[in-house]
């Protein structure tokens, strides 16, 4: 299936038609079972108009790893066939750590009981256990452990953000002002409805990286730099 990086277009959750093919941060969980999970996961939060799609691909370029875009994820959760396909190749302490996970993520309440977002939570999870993945939005970074991932934020002032959209779009700059608003107030409802969380909150993040001051490649760079780093300081992902 042909990935697509469409973070930049209009792409309402679950919209009708879409067929495109990683948490709350917790509190200190048992250390998981050997390999398990077998590698980092990068989980990319975004402000409308950042330019999240291009880099998370850059990023997944640099690092030779697999990148879920938002409509990747949905697709998935939807389908039963590719969700079997993806579980099949859970090793057992795999299986056991999803689960575990999921556990706790209803106990302590970081998860709505919405299906399909419970759905959704156990793909991301099904991906970060099998580690060196890069997953863009879909509150990703609330889902994984912080011990395996790299949680970055990606923003940019509000006029490059609008300006981007314009051109990308082809709109006039009122209505890419009144997409950007759209945007970003749809992704914060999100995460608020379902993690109970606000997308500018700092201190969940590992990384914030004003994409217009750095661009593109210097962000996938920095990004690639920061993942190698992470695996480096947790052992067993070296």
């Amino acid at each position: 299936m042909t990935e697509r990086y469409t973070d930049d277009f209009p792409s309402p959750v679950l919209e009708a038609g879409e067929s495109p093919l990683h948490g709350f941060r917790g509190a200190a969980q048992d250390e998981p079972a050997p390999g398990v999970p077998a590698g980092l996961t990068i989980a990319l939060s975004r402000e409308a108009g950042a330019r999240g799609a291009t880099i998370a691909k850059r990023a997944g370029e640099k690092l030779g790893w697999d990148v879920y875009s938002q409509e990747m994820l949905e697709y998935v959760a939807q389908n039963a066939s590719a969700r079997q396909e993806l579980k099949d190749k859970l090793t057992p302490a795999a299986a056991a750590w999803i689960d575990e996970q999921m556990q706790q993520l209803l106990e302590r309440h970081y998860l709505s009981q919405n299906p399909s977002m419970r759905d959704l939570t156990r793909l991301v999870l099904t991906l970060g256990v099998q580690g060196n993945v890069i997953v863009l939005g879909r509150g990703a970074g609330f889902i994984m452990p912080a011990r395996s991932t790299l949680h970055v934020r990606l923003v940019a002032p509000q006029e490059d953000r609008i300006a981007y959209l314009s051109q990308l779009l082809r709109l006039t700059e009122e209505e890419a002002v009144a997409e950007v608003r759209k945007r970003d107030h749809r992704r914060a409802d999100f995460l608020a409805t379902h993690f109970h969380r606000k997308p500018n909150d700092v201190h969940v993040y590992d990384m914030i990286l004003n994409t217009s001051l750095f661009g593109e490649e210097r962000c996938a760079d920095l990004i690639a730099a920061a993942a190698k780093a992470k695996m480096s300081a947790v052992v067993g992902m070296d």
